[in-house]
């Protein structure tokens, strides 16, 4: 469908006129900040700015407002990215077409209801999950959603993108905490989802909203389950080891075996510099958390310990070093305010690159990756990787990348460096079976592979994106490539 770009005054003149003069703004610099998030930070960090500025950034506070908003840019063909956080990786918050509309939905923020009965807690999408989590754990719950972006993430983008949390073996992703959603579409249907156990009454319709990175609808409304919390009864283990292969068949060998920890993690000694130099310089760390009630914990716990007597090419590390680094992981506004002034001083960039595979390749794709890329990719300071999310039928890779920016412009950089590297690790990830993003989405740079990631089934997801926006206006180019004038 090709999108008619309207007046710009046009455009501004009516979300004022919906969701009232205040909540739109058009200053100059929020809009260049909207045009990008943090897949070009490396941009953002020099204020450089290559994308479309958008018509204006329109904070909602209700689904009417939303809808409303919907309707007319529907009717209008104007592009929309939906938001929340603003804490995306993967580019899926870029404007790339001119006159778009971001649609903000961080003011939607409160808690609507903690149902200790029923075990669930609703909360409007700009909720941010760190509030989320402590206004539950003060009455001695968890959602056991916690991944290091939580005291910025919201909840609607967590469900948009879906998300993982670092307790995930446990816990699972935010695809097995969702219980119900209201989410609006662009022809301003109001869709809400009730919140139940299961059921079975045909097509599991969460799985339109999951995952949908702002492509088909805005999220208002989200409703997870809830854990009790048993911080008291949580144990850490932490090993040292020389290879990641080994490291990887013991973390196989634990889920195989059918033990739960909520964290399994395995360090290669690159990416571990960052983390482990004080105690595993040289060295891949394998750590475990377990939690939950007493005993379960401390049964899982000891499972672990036992298959860890079995392999004595790993060496036990002090309990308190795992505790201590397990309680400075995440990421808030101020560890993004340092890196951005180490990146300006230094000019080296820290990117990663997620990706799933089952057990049979995953060693295949280490290697592949690791290879490839310090031989291919100029400037490489640090190329590593960590296992941070386990199954019973496999496992995610999170490689990490450093390299120093050399002989090239802010807007040259991920020309340069970071697109080489992501196109090395998504086919060679998809050539051995495996998938291309485990956690941080599509987003508009990897959509060069989907069709290799998808094969046949690009079919649906192609249909539910005409079925659900058959104009084209819901977050263009992200999920599938976008064509000009298509």
């Amino acid at each position: 469908m090709r999108i008619m770009y309207k007046n710009r005054e046009e455009i501004v003149a009516k979300m004022k006129e919906i969701v009232g003069e205040e909540n739109v703004v058009t200053d100059r610099e929020v809009l260049e900040d909207a045009t990008h998030d943090r897949f070009r930070k490396y941009e953002g960090y020099h204020k450089v700015f290559t994308n479309p500025l958008p018509a204006a950034v329109v904070f909602v506070n209700s689904a009417e407002e939303v809808s409303s908003v919907l309707q007319y840019c529907n009717a209008k063909k104007i592009n929309v990215v939906p938001r929340t956080g603003h804490s995306a990786t993967e580019g899926g918050l870029e404007t790339i077409v001119e006159n778009s509309i971001v649609l903000d939905g961080s003011h939607m923020n409160k808690i609507l209801n903690i149902d200790e009965e029923n075990m669930q807690v609703t909360a409007e999408c700009g909720v941010v999950l760190e509030d989320l989590e402590n206004a539950v754990r003060k009455l001695g719950y968890t959602t056991g959603h916690s991944p290091q972006s939580k005291p910025i993430a919201q909840m609607g983008g967590l469900v948009a993108t879906r998300s993982i949390g670092q307790f995930s073996t446990l816990y699972g992703g935010i695809e097995d905490m969702l219980a119900g959603v209201e989410t609006v579409f662009p022809d301003g249907t109001i869709c809400d989802i009730k919140a139940v156990p299961r059921r079975s009454a045909g097509p599991d319709i969460r799985h339109v909203v999951l995952g949908n990175e702002g492509t088909t609808n805005f999220i208002t409304k989200v409703t997870v389950k809830l854990w009790k919390y048993y911080p008291e009864y949580q144990e850490c283990m932490g090993y040292t080891l020389d290879n990641m292969h080994d490291g990887l068949k013991i973390m196989r060998e634990v889920m195989v075996e059918g033990y739960r920890p909520s964290v399994a993690r395995l360090y290669d000694a690159e990416d571990g510099k960052e983390h482990f130099s004080h105690f595993a310089a040289g060295k891949c760390v394998l750590l475990f958390v377990t939690e939950g009630p007493e005993l379960v914990s401390h049964a899982t716990a000891e499972g672990i310990r036992r298959i860890m007597e079995k392999h004595p090419e790993c060496t036990q590390v002090e309990t308190k070093l795992i505790e201590t680094w397990f309680a400075n992981l995440n990421w808030d506004a101020a560890r993004i305010e340092e890196e951005r002034k180490e990146v300006l001083e230094t000019n080296n960039v820290c990117c990663t690159t997620e990706i799933s595979a089952p057990w049979g390749s995953v060693h295949q794709i280490y290697d592949v990756c690791v290879k490839r890329i310090i031989e291919e990719i100029p400037d490489i300071t640090v190329f590593g990787a960590h296992a941070s999310h386990c199954y019973s039928n496999g496992i995610n890779l999170y490689f990490v990348y450093w390299y120093n920016v050399v002989d090239c412009t802010p807007e040259e950089e991920i020309t340069k460096y970071h697109l080489p590297i992501k196109k090395i690790i998504c086919e060679e990830t998809i050539k051995a079976g495996g998938s291309m993003c485990h956690h941080h989405g599509v987003g508009k740079h990897r959509v060069h592979w989907v069709d290799k990631e998808h094969g046949s089934a690009l079919y649906m997801v192609k249909k539910l994106k005409e079925a659900f926006d058959p104009n084209g206006i819901m977050n263009i180019g992200t999920i599938l490539p976008y064509k000009e004038g298509k």
